[in-house]
């Protein structure tokens, strides 16, 4: 079962301030066959990105801190589709006791960047949410990728999906059938 909410401030959507013109935002949840500690491994997993995540041309993890149980990495990633490529770092903090990671853009092409996921366990099930706020620098470059924004997030949250399901294939709970 899906459901999505989403809302956009744009050209056409509210003026607060001039600093805050063109922030999108949108959450989703979302009900998946595997576990809440499974998808936060997934999630976490920031590495490996690169290797499943449409568009993610490469990471480099820049720091990792331990503040008690949570983790603080600082991440540098470069995205790219056809001739754009951007650079951009985030502080993205880990805290699997509450399975929950934050995102926040440190430094890159985002006037503002923010992603929060949740893990919660329903069962044999998870149920996961997300919930992302970005406003791009440039104005063209977030009218463009305001266009292709709901068609990237449902490839993202695929690829992320589809990562649990290769993983789990490799590692199958104990409780199903080999």
């Amino acid at each position: 079962m899906r459901m999505r909410t989403s809302r956009s401030y744009g050209l056409l959507g509210p003026r607060v301030t001039a600093d805050t013109l063109h922030v999108t935002a949108h959450s989703e949840t979302r009900t998946v066959p595997y576990s809440a500690d499974l998808m936060y491994a997934v999630v976490a997993d920031v590495e490996r990105y690169p290797q499943f995540l449409p568009w993610c041309m490469g990471l480099r993890v820049l720091s990792r801190q331990k503040d008690g149980s949570r983790e603080i990495i600082t991440a540098e990633m470069l995205v790219g589709f056809k001739a754009f490529r951007e650079r951009y770092t985030s502080r993205i903090v880990l805290d699997p006791i509450a399975r929950t990671i934050a995102v926040t853009q440190t430094e890159g092409v985002f006037r503002h960047l923010r992603n929060d996921w949740a893990f919660s366990p329903d069962g044999e099930r998870c149920q996961v949410n997300f919930a992302i706020e970005f406003e791009f620098k440039n104005r063209l470059l977030g009218a463009i990728a305001g266009q292709a924004f709901a068609h990237v997030l449902i490839r993202m949250s695929d690829a992320f999906e589809a990562r649990a399901r290769a993983v789990e294939s490799l590692h199958p709970r104990a409780d199903q059938p080999s």
